[in-house]
Formats: structure tokens, C-alpha cells, sequence
């Protein structure tokens, strides 16, 4: 059997992107049992309402979703068991000296993919985002596009009057 090679995308959690301001990122792998790789290479797993938080110094995935393997019998795994992340001792620290320090922040996954052939799971430094935040960023978009829109106008040689 060939190694994979590149990067293969699971899943994502876009909600995760449009609700928190995500200050920073980490690469971790997942301990995972047989049965859930062979089903996150279907592609079934869902990171809504997934989170990290520490336990006795480690970094533990709550909540993501990765759905039983359609040929497993009794070896099958609990579809929302808690999974722990693989991270550098020093990279747990900065993380957990960056939670601990009260200003609001959590950990969420961002995405899930394949790196490699190893399983990896993008984590977030996340602060929550106001409703009056959301909408200056969509305000923002949505004037970004008009500008864009109306410079392909003017190079193209069509102008609206």
C-alpha cells in the first residue's frame, strides 16, 4: 500500500470562524482507535459543538462527532468519546498559561484533515466575537466585494452612471 502524500481535508467548522476571533493556531494529532480512521476516511466526522480543555496537564478534544464504521462489529467506537490531543510539552504550556490567564479565550477546532496519512486536528486560540462585531465584519466584506466589483468595472472599461 502507497503512503499518502499532501494534505486531505475531513472536516471543517466554519460556524467556529464566523462566531470567535481566532487569535492563533496549532497543528495536533489525535489518538484515535481503528475503527475512527477508517471512518474519518469516509469523512464522517463533524466538529460542531467540539472543544479542547485541559485535564491533569493534557489537552482533551470534547465533542467531536466521528461516526461509527459501517463494517465494524463489537470494535466499534463511542461515536462523542473524549479523544486527547498530540502536542509538544512546551506547546501545551503556552496554551494553558494562555487560557489560565482569565482574558476569556478557548480552545476550538477549526478543521480535521490528513497530513501525511497521520490524522491531525487544527486547534484555535479563540476569543467569542460581539453580534456588533459580526455585523462591522460583514459591513466590512460586503464593501471589500463592491470595491473589488467595481475596479473589474473600470479595467474592463465598463463604468455604471
Amino acid at each position: 500500500m502507497s503512503k499518502e502524500t499532501g494534505r486531505k481535508l475531513i472536516a471543517s467548522n466554519k460556524k467556529a470562524r464566523h462566531d470567535y476571533a481566532i487569535l492563533k493556531t496549532w497543528e495536533a494529532g489525535l489518538v484515535l482507535a481503528g475503527t475512527e480512521v477508517k471512518s474519518l476516511r469516509e469523512g464522517r466526522a463533524s466538529l460542531v459543538d467540539a472543544f479542547a480543555a485541559e485535564h491533569e496537564g493534557e489537552i482533551l478534544l470534547y465533542g467531536l462527532h466521528i461516526a461509527e464504521y459501517g463494517y465494524g462489529s463489537w470494535t466499534n467506537h463511542a461515536p462523542r468519546r473524549t479523544r486527547k490531543l498530540l502536542l509538544h510539552k512546551q506547546e501545551i504550556v503556552k496554551i494553558l498559561s494562555q487560557l489560565n490567564d482569565g482574558n476569556g479565550l478557548t480552545l476550538v477546532p477549526l478543521s480535521m484533515y490528513f497530513s501525511e496519512g497521520w490524522a491531525k486536528v487544527e486547534l484555535g486560540m479563540a476569543r467569542g466575537l460581539k453580534s456588533y462585531d459580526k455585523r462591522q465584519v460583514m459591513a466590512k466584506r460586503d464593501a471589500e466585494k463592491e470595491i473589488a466589483r467595481e475596479m473589474g468595472r473600470r479595467l474592463k472599461g465598463r463604468t455604471r452612471r
